[in-house]
């Protein structure tokens, strides 16, 4: 029988355990804290011998193995190229601003959803992360940072929603009182717009902060751009996030990634403030980054600059978002495709 993933059980499910196999309830608080502080059932020293052979005999914990680390010179930015147990990669970004740091997770191994301008689609997806994964990710950046982690955002690698049950199981772990203990309020989550799910967790009314990638004001564009428009249209997006916020209360934040010639002009901006208008909303400016293979460019800082101002003069709210980690690429998506290339590369030259 293969073992469990432990990392991505719940304190319920691991009390569960504890009362099956006949160990005193009090383990389960010990056991769910050490799993958040190493991947090593040895390590558990509090926890008598006889329990931790069990553990290691029938669950195993997770781990984000660092493959590459990146460092830029010009912000700090951390990128950090992870493999787990079955050898597939993702990427980590540590992001450092004024108020802490943020990490920013990836939910999937590759993405199905096929925006065009995003790297993490190129292959499509291969397998969903779980809990633990997910959570490995936040472990090891937080250890390298010596405990300098304040912020999540869940807007690396995949559709976080197009994982949903591991989604929401990671976010259940993280803020649980016996383990990290993180308020939902530090942690964002992205989506380029699965109706369905925006509306499932709404009803949970997590104080997370949701992202939308928008990108286009209209559907003629945003189907250009994002495939999954074609499923879910702008007012059905729309209508699914004011949904959102009647549950919750919480401000939506908009991406907006600005490609010169594309949905950059004067126009797109005065439709997007009217399709944002009166709506609980933020919107960040993302001048888009460059992708191998592909030919979109971004948008110039003057353009930039009017499409912000003509935001702000229609009273929607609307920040440029900082490029961090220019020198080290760091959109996701990027690293882990450069080293499938020379992986890739590098078994043609030893079979020629």
């Amino acid at each position: 029988m293969s073992k469990k993933d432990i990392k991505s059980m719940t304190y319920g499910e691991i009390c569960d355990i504890m009362k099956s196999s006949g160990y005193p309830s009090f383990r389960a608080k010990q056991l769910f804290s050490w799993i958040y502080k190493t991947e090593s059932f040895d390590e558990m020293t509090n926890l008598p011998k006889d329990m931790r052979a069990f553990l290691s005999e029938n669950y195993y914990i997770p781990k984000a193995t660092p493959e590459k680390k990146l460092v830029s010179a010009v912000d700090g930015t951390v990128k950090y190229l992870f493999s787990f147990e079955d050898g597939e990669m993702i990427e980590t970004i540590v992001m450092k601003y004024k108020h802490g740091n943020s990490v920013c997770i990836s939910s999937q191994v590759g993405c199905r959803m096929g925006c065009s301008f995003c790297a993490s689609t190129v292959g499509g997806l291969v397998r969903n992360l779980t809990a633990g994964e997910m959570l490995a990710q936040f472990q090891y950046a937080d250890r390298d940072t010596e405990g300098g982690i304040s912020n999540i955002v869940i807007m690396g690698i995949g559709e976080p929603l197009d994982n949903f049950d591991n989604l929401v199981r990671f976010l259940t772990n993280i803020n649980d009182e016996n383990g990290i203990n993180m308020s939902h309020r530090h942690i964002s989550v992205s989506t380029s717009g699965l109706c369905e799910r925006i509306r499932e967790l709404a009803d949970m009314k997590l104080q997370i902060t949701l992202s939308v990638s928008l990108h286009a004001p209209n559907d003629e564009k945003r189907s250009k751009l994002m495939p999954v428009n074609k499923k879910y249209g702008v007012n059905e997006l729309m209508a699914a996030c004011d949904y959102y916020v009647s549950k919750t209360n919480k401000r939506i934040s908009y991406e907006y990634t600005l490609i010169s010639g594309v949905n950059d002009n004067a126009s797109d901006a005065l439709e997007l403030a009217a399709l944002l208008k009166n709506r609980l909303a933020h919107v960040n400016l993302i001048p888009v980054n460059a992708v191998k293979g592909k030919d979109q460019r971004a948008s110039n800082a003057k353009r930039v600059k009017d499409f912000e101002e003509i935001l702000l003069s229609k009273g929607i709210t609307a920040t440029v978002r900082r490029t961090l980690g220019s020198d080290i690429n760091a959109s996701c998506g990027q690293l882990r495709r450069d080293h499938k290339e020379t992986a890739g590369d590098m078994n043609v030259l030893r079979q020629n």
